[in-house]
């Protein structure tokens, strides 16, 4: 049965390169993956078994590969049969298993510099929610709960509503990011407002940028016309997607890549210029490579910068709350002992 989902990165990087090896060194391609099926987990022996059968029908490994279904993701699918096109069937798999090993390098990078923010605002909601129910312990002059957040959560009933409460907000969190990525995705609002956010937006678009200069840059080596390099780095990109048709008919009325990258408004001017130095040159594919790099690493001083902002604001709302908490309680004393005082 095809698989629903794509294979791990992770996964597909390793198994790419160790291909791509096996091939340089003279073997076959069905026993080369023959041996990469031995050594699957059982959860991939469908999808290897597919491949497997595609390939000892004769098919190339290219749509031996589409034959597993969403297991391999369409851009994997599309450079290998690039490869198995052009003949350089090693050197594209090679180059696929480092881009995707780029990829994972960036998502690692962004894992990392979110993981304090992400906990701290764990911390904090843990904090809240042990604060309201010691508010229902607590009781002022009259016997009623001390509100301590002045929320009017007080209590087990209160704390209930609070998870209630946190639990909607992690659900529509969750769902307005899948949303919000994917109108980024498609040139939207999220994408013409998150773009004049300091220091996110430059840095999602630097990540946007690498990932498509990295799938142009892959193209361009295997010899890849115009339209056929921009269906590729669509795949990886597809914020920065151009119309291969258009495209084509742009480069024969005269146009360099260049030019019409640069007529979408939509890149960065350092990528159209970085492809116009490489078609002057002939190193088109060398020179995108190059600024992917460059880019990844702008794209994570971006978020490393916005993660240690986001970690300052939740350290500072926690010490707000903390001081509320501290302010309210003593309030609550003086307002009793003037009770108690009065009362005398």
């Amino acid at each position: 049965m095809p698989r629903r989902r794509p294979l791990p990165d992770a996964v597909l990087a390793d198994m790419l390169g160790r291909l791509a090896t096996a091939l340089a060194a003279g073997i076959d391609l069905r026993r080369a993956w023959a041996s990469e099926a031995a050594r699957a987990p059982a959860r991939l022996r469908p999808v290897m078994e597919a491949v497997s059968a595609a390939l000892a029908g004769g098919a190339g490994l290219g749509a031996a590969l589409a034959a597993a279904g969403a297991a391999f993701p369409p851009f994997v699918r599309g450079m290998v049969a690039v490869g198995d096109e052009t003949g350089h069937e090693p050197e594209t798999l090679r180059s696929v298993s480092e881009t995707l090993r780029a990829q994972l390098r960036a998502r690692r990078s962004l894992r990392q510099s979110l993981a304090q923010p992400v906990f701290q605002l764990a911390v904090a909601a843990v904090v809240v929610g042990v604060l309201i129910l010691v508010a229902g312990l607590l009781r002022d002059a009259q016997g009623r709960p001390i509100d301590l957040l002045g929320t009017g959560l007080a209590g087990p009933s209160g704390l209930a509503r609070y998870i209630a409460l946190l639990t909607a907000a992690v659900v529509i969190g969750l769902l307005g990011t899948r949303f919000a990525v994917a109108d980024w995705r498609a040139g939207g609002i999220v994408r013409r407002v998150g773009a004049l956010v300091p220091v996110v937006g430059p840095a999602a678009r630097a990540a946007e940028a690498a990932a498509w200069c990295r799938a142009a840059s892959l193209a361009s080596g295997a010899g890849l016309p115009a339209g056929r390099l921009a269906s590729l780095a669509a795949l990886v990109a597809p914020g920065l997607a151009l119309d291969p048709h258009d495209l084509e008919e742009t480069l024969r009325g005269g146009a360099t890549l260049a030019d019409a990258v640069s007529a979408t408004g939509r890149f960065p001017r350092i990528v159209v210029e970085a492809i116009d130095v490489g078609e002057l040159t002939g190193t088109t594919a060398e020179t995108l490579d190059r600024l992917a790099d460059d880019l990844d690493d702008e794209a994570r001083r971006g978020i490393a910068a916005a993660a240690r902002g986001a970690g300052f604001l939740v350290w500072a709302a926690v010490a707000g709350l903390i001081a509320l908490v501290v302010v309210r309680i003593f309030s609550s004393y003086v307002g009793m002992i003037q009770d108690a005082a009065r009362g005398i």
